[in-house]
Order: C-alpha cells, then structure tokens, then sequence
C-alpha cells in the first residue's frame, strides 16, 4: 500500500491499521499451474461471478451507509493478472512470489497518475469446488481483517477477478475458485 497526501478520511492510526489489515495473506500449500486455456475459459464463465462480488459488495456498503464502488477496468486487469499468477504459479498470497508487496503489482495498473493521492487494498479468497458471490464475500466478512477493507469509507473503485479451474492438488484434489479483489481510491 502505498499513501500519498494525509485524506482528512483516512487519519494516521486508520492508514497503519489499513496497511496491516491488507498485509494479512494467507499461505498455503502450492498447486499444480493451470493451462493459459482453462484460465480463458474461466474469466468467460466467471463473469458473472465478478459481477455478484461487486454486487454483493456494494449491497453491504450501503446497509451500513458507504459509498457504492464502482468497477474500475485497471483494478480488474490488476486482480485478473493476481488470481492468474496465483493459479499458474501455484501460491496464495498477497504479496508476489518475488517478495514484494500487492500494492507494488496494483501500483503497475492503478497507480497515482496526475492523482496526487492514491490508496489501494486487496482481498483474496479461494475455496473447492466453487464460490458464489454471496459465499464469497461472507468469507471475507467473516474475518476480521478482510471486513475492515470491505467497510473502509474512501474507497470508491474495485476490481474482481475470479478464476476457476478443474484441479489444482496443492489447493484440493479437484476443482477450485480464487478470486481477488482490489480497491483502490485517486484523487
């Protein structure tokens, strides 16, 4: 994550606890990668999976008085090329496998631009065989820190991306869902 200019949302406590928040990653054990074709057939299929996470999102935001994201087609390509990695290269984590942060991958995207300001954050998630949007963001509701990125107030875009395949034996012995999503704010 990285910060720009102080937001008078965001104050200094908000943005260290955010930075940890986002920081949390699960590791788990590795998988088998996935064919480029099984990654291509996925996004088709998944779409509207991408869609009821962004959906399912908003509809939380709301009940508890935040702004509504809106898709952000960089966050998306962002998200889409982590849950690809992730599958291909058989981990799951935030950070790459190289070491370096998310917001590092994000910045390559969705970075501050002319924007003086830019903040992003990431949730992930994978389960077997499948996901759908709703299961997908109580998992995330559901812990602690995850929820915090879901109901901080200045985000105002989002990326998701969803990707199954048929088998992943780091993951399960059989089909599986990882998605990713990134939220970010430029100002």
């Amino acid at each position: 994550m990285e910060v720009g200019p102080q937001p008078p949302m965001l104050p200094r406590m908000a943005r260290r606890t955010l930075l940890l928040t986002c920081l949390v990653g699960v590791l788990l054990a590795s998988l088998l990668p996935a064919t480029a074709q099984t990654a291509v057939r996925s996004r088709t299929t998944l779409s509207a999976l991408d869609a009821g996470v962004v959906a399912e999102l908003n509809g939380i935001r709301a009940a508890h008085g935040l702004a509504p994201l809106r898709i952000n087609p960089k966050l998306a390509e962002a998200a889409r090329r982590h849950s690809s990695e992730m599958l291909a290269k058989g981990y799951f984590a935030h950070e790459s496998p190289d070491g370096s942060p998310f917001w590092q991958r994000i910045k390559q995207y969705y970075g501050a631009g002319p924007h003086g300001f830019w903040l992003v954050g990431e949730n992930i998630v994978w389960s077997a065989p499948d996901l759908d949007a709703k299961e997908t963001v109580d998992l995330w509701m559901g812990s602690p820190p995850h929820r915090k990125i879901i109901l901080t107030a200045g985000w105002r875009e989002v990326g998701i991306a969803a990707i199954h395949t048929g088998a992943a034996n780091g993951f399960s012995t059989g089909p599986l869902t990882i998605v990713t999503a990134d939220f970010g704010v430029r100002r």
